[in-house]
């Protein structure tokens, strides 16, 4: 990293246009170490670089990497059409960094979302090339049956689809819920695999991608984090 103008520092950052941040630091709402900084020209090294901005203190961040808790009610997308969009449940700059959902999870079903402004990373995430085995807490409509089971660790025909379309696993955990993990991530995949398999979806919450689950990240629903480099290790297959 090179040392580039606190301007773009917070431009980078997702703090608003090129002058609304100068107009930040004419005003003295930027301080970096407890020194208020009052030149927006001002070089500053980005790497390790921490800065107080309304008296709240942020990490400067190339890129970042967020998983969110998504509560139902929610659309993945950065132009909702019918509910909330998923940005408007984190801090406003990663809107403006041009954050966005990797994948999407429907309006009504909850769980682990991960966020990025990184391309290359999202990219990586969405391809259906990587296998990253993702796991669903599903609630069923009807009670649960080895037969259900059966059919979804064989495979069930989707429309649309030209083959039979699998569970990687999957287990009964409770009268009307199983636990099932795909890799493939099709539109509304555990949904149409249920109807197909002779069962409805009821309720539905992806729990872990690879291996980062959401009960290690402790987040309420609602709730984001960063990822750091050692969670981030945890997305990538084995």
């Amino acid at each position: 990293m090179a040392k580039i103008s606190l301007d773009r520092v917070l431009q980078s950052q997702g703090f608003g246009s090129r002058k609304y941040c100068r107009e930040l630091i004419a005003d003295g709402e930027v301080s970096i170490g407890g020194v208020t900084m009052d030149d927006y020209r001002t070089s500053v090294e980005t790497q390790g670089l921490v800065f107080s901005i309304f008296d709240e203190e942020w990490e400067y961040r190339e890129h970042v990497y967020l998983a969110l808790n998504k509560p139902p009610g929610y659309e993945c997308s950065r132009k909702p059409s019918h509910h909330p969009g998923v940005l408007t449940l984190l801090p406003e700059q990663f809107t403006w960094r041009d954050v966005q959902p990797v994948g999407r999870l429907d309006h009504d079903t909850t769980g682990l979302l991960l966020l990025s402004d990184d391309g290359a990373f999202i990219h990586a995430q969405s391809s259906p090339k990587r296998h990253v085995p993702k796991l669903y807490l599903a609630t069923t409509a009807e009670p649960v049956t080895d037969e259900l089971i059966a059919r979804l660790l064989d495979g069930v025909q989707l429309h649309d689809e030209p083959a039979p379309i699998a569970a990687k696993t999957c287990r009964q955990v409770g009268e009307r819920q199983i636990e099932i993990v795909l890799e493939q991530g099709k539109y509304h995949q555990v949904k149409r695999m249920l109807a197909a398999a002779g069962n409805h979806c009821a309720a539905l919450q992806r729990t872990s991608i690879g291996r980062l689950t959401l009960s290690q990240l402790n987040l309420d629903e609602g709730e984001w984090c960063f990822l750091d480099a050692e969670q981030l290790a945890q997305l990538m297959p084995e």
